[in-house]
């Protein structure tokens, strides 16, 4: 269920201990709750007393969330290690913004080899290891992966994995590989025509337990990458959608036309608008105007409303892509149609129709489950 409309909240957890509403935790101090949170999540990657366990961070990393994965994996009695690298800095060019590649690594074959005979990477890297060039050598050595987004723990507390989310999400993942055609339409305008024939569908739901795979936390979201000349259409963001790249909701609309998977023009009149076209075109790469990814959120407990609540540096926006009954379109990198680029943008979208083959998984900005 779409989360942009009043609901009655749920009682605060910490109201009969006398600690106070969570709403006021963002000082970057370890809480027991963050703590527990970070225990229970390693405890359903099935991590094991005796497992090795290595921490990836970078010295950009937001320094509370390697801590508190440390110290959880050494409450589950693992074998615990930390890799801290260098960020790249002063790279030419654009900011580079919600890529979900991170450059850490730097292709450092001990490093590489370290993490792949790990039972557990837990990634604590800014932008992730899920689109990075050595991820496959890692999940070759039988690692498996959980990147934790940069967030403020009081977001990944909010947006613990459950059981439900889980079997919606892997409900959804066989929908879309069982699927030929995908069709997107909103009262905006957008009207869109996906072929996933020879797409590569996945998704996540915040936790993993087979050797050779990757998930984040906070999880909730099943999408496809489309292979190459997949994509055609309009793609209206109305105000309301979000621009994740700038960590910006949309305030006037944007009109994006597809072409074979590149976006050929961007029309609108506001600054949006503005924004979108002087940042794409700051690439000067056609493959930054093609498409990366499709898909929806499925998680009942993130908002769409969550980034008003907080700072940017606060908050690196999994949760709007993962509120459930959002259609994400994101621009960029496409390993399965063989683009690469830097150039990135995320966007959710509201109150969206997504059907597949014909049947409708999402009304109007609400999972049909």
């Amino acid at each position: 269920m779409n989360n942009d409309t009043d609901s009655d909240e749920p009682q605060c957890p910490f109201r009969e201990r006398g600690i106070g509403e969570r709403r006021f935790m963002l000082q970057e101090i370890i809480e027991p709750a963050w703590l527990d949170a970070f225990e229970a999540v390693l405890g359903r990657c099935a991590l094991q007393k005796g497992d090795t366990v290595a921490i990836l961070a970078e010295t950009q990393s937001r320094p509370v969330l390697p801590l508190l994965a440390r110290l959880a994996a050494q409450r589950l009695g693992a074998q615990v290690f930390t890799l801290t690298l260098p960020s790249v800095v002063g790279r030419a060019g654009p900011p580079t913004r919600s890529t979900g590649a991170s450059d850490a690594i730097q292709q450092i074959k001990p490093v590489v080899h370290a993490l792949a005979a790990s039972t557990l990477v837990v990634d604590c890297t800014v932008e992730g290891l899920m689109h990075a060039p050595e991820l496959p050598a890692i999940l070759k050595g039988g690692a498996r992966v959980i990147y934790i987004s940069n967030e403020h723990p009081e977001a990944l507390v909010r947006l613990m994995p459950d059981d439900a989310t889980e079997a919606r999400v892997k409900d959804h993942i066989k929908r879309l590989r069982a699927t030929k055609a995908m069709t997107v339409s909103s009262p905006a305008g957008t009207n869109l025509r996906i072929s996933l024939e020879g797409a590569v569908a996945g998704g996540n739901w915040g936790f993993t337990t087979r050797p050779g795979t990757l998930t984040h936390w906070p999880g909730g979201i099943a999408l496809a990458f489309p292979a190459a000349g997949s994509v055609n259409g309009t793609l209206v963001l109305a105000p309301g959608d979000v621009n994740l790249t700038f960590k910006r909701y949309v305030e006037s609309a944007i009109t994006l036309t597809i072409e074979n998977d590149y976006v050929t023009a961007i029309e609108g009149a506001g600054l949006d608008a503005q924004l979108m076209r002087s940042y794409i075109e700051a690439w000067g790469d056609r493959e930054a105007y093609a498409v990366s990814h499709v898909g929806y959120g499925l998680c009942d407990a993130a908002r769409w409303d969550s980034m008003a609540l907080y700072d940017k540096r606060d908050f690196n926006g999994t949760e709007l892509r993962a509120f459930a009954g959002n259609f994400l379109y994101s621009t960029g990198a496409n390993e399965v149609a063989g683009r690469y680029t830097l150039g990135h943008f995320d966007l959710p979208m509201r109150h969206c129709t997504v059907q597949l083959d014909g049947a409708t998984v999402v009304d109007h900005g609400r999972v049909v489950d």
